[in-house]
């Protein structure tokens, strides 16, 4: 009995040591300097840089080659972007759909914390980055998208017009909730510095609200041709006719970029590019360069290499699309330059240009957005040079090839207007793409070595994973769509 008695002491002393034990572990290897709970500032700031990174990155490695920005030096194979060959799952969708879990869970939790700056820049980001999934692949899993806690394993595609009245509701959500007047509680924000309040104003926020309207406006002229759908022309004379519930971006430090800080962990991703990779094996090509010789674009400096022709430096292209046996010798032709591997404005969402020239193109149609096509045009063109940090020669704006031409005809001016628009999008993400599909411009060449059998493509197929993960409602999708190719218009397209 005593024995036993003693036995139980023994034990319940022990249990006793192992619990001090294990408190005394857990108190010293709990960092006081971490946060105990997730809260919305702690996930912004890594959301920003990852979302950036992979949107700048899809536009060197997709939209550069297929818009004729850039062609690979050697394309031996027969295939390859700037043939018009488009892989499936070429883009953006792993990255993103994980990067819009983080999205959802600032948005929750900043709803739980009765945030609603947190809440407003989730739906901003949400907005932003469906907008370009969508306009990608077409149909895609929206509604039922990342709720795997839910029990949604295989979500459901949603139709692109379903998700372009839902993300243009978010907008219009964002720019309601977003308090001018509130620094962001918990920090975080790496875009605007919405961290902190600069007398009674916080200056961050108000850049997110014109963030959010100019972005707006970018996905209402998108869907322009489904007006009778979308009611797209009344949501678009609203907006401009109500600059104070509506604020868009007015000088560049409005602009949405997140601009590296070169330290760790927010560096330029090609910060650590090797030269093989950076430049070696991409030539800018003669449709891209050609231009801004002729105009001497101040924009190429910065840009680009130059390579010795007749003693003189010389900005030089090549084909794109070219035949499958042509090869360029290495070093012989223009290609990006190195200021770009560490250039702090790099990482761009959306710029005062790209809203000067869709003002342009509205006041073009007749909009009422208080001044001229050309005004804007011109505006779009200057911001641009700004945004780049280089000089803009005197008379740029009124030499032959630059200058508008306010006798063309409304076609032609919008040609003129886009192929601008084309150069301001400079590594911003598939946007240049998506508006030559929308509007034709800028009318590329095509290659020699494009076969005959190769259109333009128009979207990007489906991963093929999703054929093993979600077959089921793949199939549906495409069904839907008419088809799982780069042939297949979406929605607005058609």
């Amino acid at each position: 009995m005593i024995q036993s008695f003693n036995k139980y002491i023994g034990v319940f002393i022990l249990m006793v040591l192992l619990s001090s034990c294990a408190k005394d572990f857990e108190s010293l290897n709990t960092d006081p300097n971490r946060p105990k709970e997730v809260n919305p500032g702690v996930m912004l700031g890594q959301l920003q840089y990852r979302f950036v990174t992979s949107s700048i990155t899809a536009a060197r490695n997709f939209t550069h080659e297929l818009m004729q920005v850039d062609a690979p030096r050697s394309s031996p194979g027969g295939v390859g972007l700037h043939r018009y060959v488009v892989n499936p799952g070429a883009g953006v969708w792993t990255n993103f759909y994980n990067y819009l879990i983080d999205v959802e869970d600032i948005y929750t939790i900043s709803d739980k914390l009765n945030e609603p700056n947190y809440k407003a820049i989730a739906l901003i980001y949400k907005a932003w980055s469906y907008s370009i999934l969508t306009d990608l692949y077409g149909d895609v899993p929206f509604s039922e998208a990342s709720k795997a806690t839910e029990g949604k394993f295989q979500p459901a595609f949603d139709k692109q017009k379903d998700i372009y009245t839902k993300i243009l509701a978010d907008l219009e959500t964002a720019n309601g909730l977003i308090n001018t007047s509130k620094a962001l509680t918990y920090g975080g924000d790496i875009v605007y510095n919405a961290n902190v309040l600069t007398g009674s104003v916080n200056q961050g926020m108000v850049k997110w609200k014109r963030f959010c309207n100019s972005l707006k406006l970018r996905l209402l002229l998108r869907i322009s041709k489904r007006n009778d759908e979308m009611n797209v022309n009344s949501q678009i004379n609203a907006m401009l006719a109500d600059p104070v519930k509506y604020p868009m971006f007015v000088t560049n430090a409005d602009e949405a970029i997140l601009r590296f800080t070169g330290s760790f962990p927010y560096f330029n991703p090609y910060y650590n590019a090797r030269q093989l990779e950076w430049r070696d094996g991409t030539y800018f090509t003669k449709f891209f360069l050609d231009k801004m010789n002729t105009d001497n674009d101040p924009r190429r400096v910065l840009w680009s290499t130059t390579i010795t022709v007749n003693g003189a430096p010389a900005y030089v292209g090549i084909e794109s699309g070219y035949p499958a046996s042509t090869e360029y010798q290495v070093g012989r032709n223009s290609s990006y330059n190195d200021v770009l591997r560490t250039f702090p404005q790099m990482g761009i969402m959306m710029t005062l240009a790209e809203l000067e020239f869709i003002r342009a193109e509205l006041a073009l149609k007749g909009f009422n957005t208080g001044r001229t096509a050309r005004q804007h045009y011109e505006s779009g063109i200057t911001a641009s040079m700004a945004q780049w940090g280089v000089t803009m020669p005197a008379g740029f704006l009124n030499q032959s090839g630059i200058a508008y031409n306010a006798s063309a005809t409304n076609d032609q001016q919008l040609e003129q207007i886009m192929l601008q628009k084309y150069y301001a999008y400079f590594f911003v993400d598939y946007q240049s793409w998506f508006e030559k599909r929308r509007t034709g411009y800028p009318v590329l060449p095509r290659g020699t070595g494009i076969p005959a059998e190769n259109k333009f493509p128009s979207r990007v197929p489906y991963p093929t994973y999703l054929q093993s993960l979600n077959a089921e409602n793949l199939a549906k999708a495409v069904a839907s769509m008419g088809g799982d190719n780069s042939d297949s218009k979406v929605w607005w397209e058609k």
